[in-house]
């Protein structure tokens, strides 16, 4: 029978390291001195989709916008505009904006007058 580790130094080293950040998937730097620049704009057909979604949300309902061809600073601007167009909360996860509540038809009209091309996705 093998005896249990009672300390860290027990286990034989490093268990867990967040030293990294996250790391380009071209060129495995940190995103931030990132040299290929693969992790800058997100591929698409330049057509921003809004779309409506409840799916594993508990029943909330989330606005969500995707497709639209920005970097990640300007993404974040352009998230932070939106939600306070709409009057309420969201996130920017993985390129997506959400935004808190059904507002397909505002989001429409915001963006088309930013000037990206925007279309109802969905039901």
């Amino acid at each position: 029978m093998s005896k249990k580790a009672t300390s860290l130094a027990a286990l034989g080293g490093l268990v867990y390291s967040t030293d990294q950040g996250r790391l380009c998937p071209g060129c495995s730097q940190p995103v931030d001195a990132c040299v290929c620049k693969q992790a800058e704009i997100p591929a698409g057909d330049g057509i921003a989709r809004v779309r409506r979604e409840t799916k594993g949300r508990g029943g909330k309902t989330v606005t969500t916008v995707t497709g639209v061809a920005l970097a990640e600073a300007e993404l974040k601007e352009l998230a932070s505009a939106l939600k306070r167009r709409c009057g309420t909360g969201g996130a920017l996860k993985d390129g997506v904006i959400e935004i808190q509540g059904d507002h397909v038809q505002l989001l429409l009209e915001e963006l088309t007058k930013r000037g990206f091309t925007a279309k109802k996705a969905g039901g």
